[in-house]
C-alpha cells in the first residue's frame, strides 16, 4: 500500500430538519490523517433532509496530522475560559511583538518569527483542541517568553493541550464520554478488534472482544459455529453477550463483522444503543464524490443496520499497523458528536437504567413496552461521518 493518504472529508448526516448547520458548520472543522501525509480537501457539514435535498460548502486547505511544526518548547495552561502558550524565544533576538505573527482562526494557529529574509515557524496546527474566538486572541513578549492567551468557545470544556492528539483526545475523552462505553461495528472482525485494543489502551477502558467471548463460552471457533448451527445461532449468541455487558462502563468493544454478527441486523441493537456506536466502513471509492454520495446513500437507504450507528469513519483499505490512527478518528468524532449534544452520555446512562428496551433517542417513561409501538426504533438524529481514505 501507498504511504500517503490522498483526501478526507466530513460531514453530518441528518434526518432531523430542525438542526441548525449553520452552527454545526463552525464546530466541525477538522479531520484527521495518518502521519506524513499529502494535501486533502476538508468539507464542511451538510444537511440531509427528508426530501433528500442538500447543501454543501467546499474548502480547499493543505496541512498534515503530524505534531505541530514547533522549534521551541512550549508550556500549556488551561484558565477556564482561556487557555495560555508560552513559547521559549531565546535565541531568536526578538525585540518586540511586532517581530512576531499570530494567525489564528477558530480551529487552527501560526505562530512565525519575521526574521530577515525566510520568517521561522514557531508552532503550527490546523487542529486546536476546540474552538477559539480569533478576534478575542492577544499576545505579548514577557521576557523570553511569547505569551498567548486564546478565549475558548466552551468555557467549560478543559483543554488536556492546545493541539487534537492521540494524546489530548486520551486525555479529554474522560470528561467527555463520563464512563459510557464504545462499541466498534462493521464488516471486519479484525478492524473492529484492532480499533478497540487502542481505544482501550487510550482510555484505560477494559477490551471485549465478543468473538472471544462466544468462543470462550462455546469452546469452539465462530467459524466452526457457522458450519454447525448457521449464522442466524452465531447472532443470536452474540445478542445475548451484548445484553450481558450493556451495563458495564469503561469498555471498549469489538463486534463481529458481516451478517452473522448482531450488529449486522437492524433487529439485534437493541443493547448496542446502551453505548456510543462507531461504524468502521470499508469503501472501495477512489474519489471524494463518489465516498461522499456512498455514504449518502448508505444512511438514507438505511438497509444496512450499522446506519444504525453514531459515528461513521469511512476507510480506503487497511493497515494494522494505523489502527491507531484509525483509533484517533473514532475519538475526534465522538468528541465532536458530544459537544454538539453534551447530554448524550447521561441519556445513554439513563437508556440502561430503563433497561435498554431499544426506545433510543427518544427514551420512553418507565414501565414502557416496546411491544406496543411495533418494537424497535433506530436513531433518527445526527451522526457524525468521517471519511478516512488512503490510495
Amino acid at each position: 500500500m501507498a504511504s500517503t493518504t490522498s483526501w478526507a472529508g466530513l460531514w453530518f448526516l441528518t434526518r432531523n430538519t430542525t438542526v441548525s448547520t449553520t452552527t454545526s458548520t463552525t464546530s466541525l472543522e477538522f479531520s484527521v490523517l495518518k502521519p506524513n501525509v499529502g494535501p486533502f480537501r476538508l468539507f464542511s457539514p451538510y444537511s440531509l433532509s427528508h426530501n433528500g435535498s442538500t447543501s454543501l460548502t467546499q474548502r480547499s486547505c493543505k496541512c498534515s496530522y503530524t505534531a505541530p511544526v514547533s522549534t521551541r518548547t512550549y508550556e500549556f495552561s488551561d484558565t477556564s475560559s482561556e487557555v495560555e502558550l508560552r513559547l521559549n524565544l531565546k535565541g531568536l533576538d526578538i525585540q518586540s511583538s511586532r517581530d512576531i505573527s499570530v494567525d489564528t482562526s477558530d480551529s487552527s494557529l501560526a505562530i512565525r518569527a519575521l526574521r530577515p529574509g525566510l520568517p521561522v515557524t514557531l508552532i503550527e496546527t490546523n487542529h486546536l483542541f476546540d474552538r477559539i474566538k480569533p478576534s478575542e486572541t492577544i499576545w505579548y513578549i514577557d521576557d523570553d517568553e511569547l505569551v498567548v492567551n486564546f478565549k475558548k468557545h466552551d468555557p467549560d470544556l478543559k483543554w488536556p493541550d492546545i493541539m487534537e492528539s492521540w494524546e489530548s483526545l486520551t486525555a479529554g475523552s474522560t470528561q467527555l464520554l463520563k464512563g459510557a462505553s464504545i462499541y466498534l461495528v462493521g464488516n471486519s472482525t479484525e478492524i473492529n478488534y484492532k480499533v478497540a485494543q487502542e481505544i482501550a489502551t487510550g482510555l484505560g477502558y477494559t477490551p471485549l472482544s465478543t468473538k472471544e467471548l462466544l468462543e470462550t463460552y462455546s469452546n469452539q471457533t465462530v467459524d466452526s459455529w457457522l458450519l454447525a448451527e448457521g449464522s442466524d445461532s452465531v447472532a443470536e449468541a452474540e445478542s445475548a453477550i451484548l445484553e450481558s455487558i450493556s451495563s458495564h462502563v469503561r469498555a471498549a468493544v469489538a463486534t463481529l463483522g458481516g451478517q452473522h454478527g448482531a450488529s449486522g441486523r437492524t433487529d439485534k441493537w437493541r443493547h448496542l444503543y446502551a453505548g456510543f456506536t462507531v461504524w468502521l466502513s470499508q469503501t472501495e471509492a477512489t474519489d471524494e464524490d463518489s465516498a461522499k454520495e456512498e455514504t449518502r446513500k448508505n444512511v438514507k437507504d438505511g438497509r444496512l443496520a450499522y446506519t444504525n450507528a453514531d459515528v461513521v469513519v469511512k476507510l480506503q483499505g487497511w493497515d494494522s499497523a494505523y489502527a491507531k490512527n484509525v483509533a484517533q478518528a473514532c475519538l475526534s468524532a465522538l468528541k465532536q458528536l458530544i459537544l454538539s449534544d453534551k447530554k448524550l452520555p447521561g441519556k445513554k446512562s439513563l437508556y440502561i437504567r430503563l433497561g435498554c428496551r431499544g426506545d433510543w433517542p427518544n427514551i420512553k417513561p418507565p414501565g414502557w413496552d416496546p411491544l406496543s409501538e411495533g418494537g424497535e426504533h433506530g436513531p433518527s438524529w445526527d451522526r457524525l461521518i468521517l471519511v478516512l481514505t488512503r490510495s
